[in-house]
């Protein structure tokens, strides 16, 4: 009698293991960015597989920069029955709909890099958000510039003791275009530079469009152009393209360009010299706690700060600190 007890003990043990191994490899977590060729978000994608290798896996689609598509794919995660959710957002004000979607089939949701609304953050306690304070990489961009131009008199190349610049912008609207480039220019005026801007487009943060642009820069504003500033690393590297192809960087023809991100190629333009500095968006310490916060919301926990890695500000928010990245190499951590 003792050992056929022990024998439907174990078969019991037995069953319940399976049971839960079965729900576990059932499991995973779907995630949807906006497009797959912008260059940062391919190096979160490229963390988020490498994190989720042995882990609960991750299925990756591409709404090929649309919304619509992005919608359907959302609604595709919800009916295969993903146990949690992860969205850069094609349009950052449609990210209601993607919440209530998901908050009506009760499946968790992870946002980064393009931050939804604060009162659709609002429509629900599982919807989380991380990212890095846009406002704080304008700063940064803005200090590399003012110890260049404090070091190099001869910067201001006609003298007149202002900065004549152009600006290669993001996409409208996104919170990294407008702050970045809002603190810019807050913390170069606060360091006492006169500020001449001659132009500033939309590169959509296209290495191919910067490129485009600043050829039209230098047509028409030729060397008066004292600097340029970029939302981004894909576009500072296309505004390089075109300088070159002007014939910057030779003969002592020096134009100091700023970008942001620091994707490695920016390290191979910081090294040849025609990068004068960026400032690191962190890839992958994003990436670990997006996939730590989806981990923890699909296994059913609220996620904490000592499961996901870093602080959480306002109960659902996640910011990594930015880092000012230089020619020399050296870097500087910051918040």
């Amino acid at each position: 009698m003792r050992r056929t007890v022990l024998i439907l003990l174990f078969i019991s043990i037995a069953l319940v293991s399976l049971s839960a191994g079965g729900e576990k490899e059932s499991m995973f977590i779907g995630v949807s960015v906006y497009r797959f060729d912008d260059a940062f978000i391919g190096e979160i994608r490229d963390h988020l597989e490498r994190l989720s290798d042995g882990d609960i896996p991750i299925v990756i689609r591409n709404p090929e920069n649309s919304q619509n598509k992005q919608n359907e794919q959302i609604a595709g995660f919800i009916e295969e029955g993903a146990s949690a959710i992860i969205v850069n957002p094609v349009d950052r004000t449609a990210s209601g709909v993607i919440i209530e979607k998901c908050r009506k089939a009760g499946i968790p949701l992870v946002f980064f890099n393009r931050e939804p609304l604060a009162d659709d953050m609002a429509r629900w306690n599982e919807v989380y958000y991380v990212g890095a304070r846009a406002e704080a990489a304008g700063r940064f961009a803005a200090r590399i510039f003012i110890d260049y131009w404090e070091d190099h008199p001869e910067a201001d190349r006609n003298g007149d003791g202002k900065l004549q610049f152009v600006i290669i912008k993001g996409e409208p609207g996104h919170q990294d275009t407008e702050l970045r480039s809002e603190y810019l220019m807050k913390t170069l005026a606060e360091a006492g530079i006169s500020l001449d801007r001659l132009d500033e487009e939309s590169g959509m943060w296209e290495r191919g469009k910067a490129e485009s642009l600043m050829t039209q820069f230098l047509i028409t504003y030729g060397d008066s152009i004292e600097a340029v500033f970029s939302n981004n690393d894909e576009m500072a590297l296309g505004a390089i393209d075109a300088l070159e192809k002007a014939g910057y960087f030779t003969s002592g023809r020096y134009m100091p360009v700023i970008g942001c991100d620091a994707i490695p190629e920016a390290y191979d333009a910081l090294s040849d010299g025609t990068l004068l500095g960026t400032v690191l968006n962190d890839a992958e310490n994003q990436a670990k706690a997006i996939y730590n916060i989806a981990k923890e919301l699909a296994e059913g926990r609220t996620p904490s700060e000592s499961a996901i890695g870093f602080p959480i500000t306002d109960e659902r928010y996640v910011w990594i600190p930015y880092t000012m990245v230089l020619q020399s190499g050296d870097s500087e951590y910051n918040h």
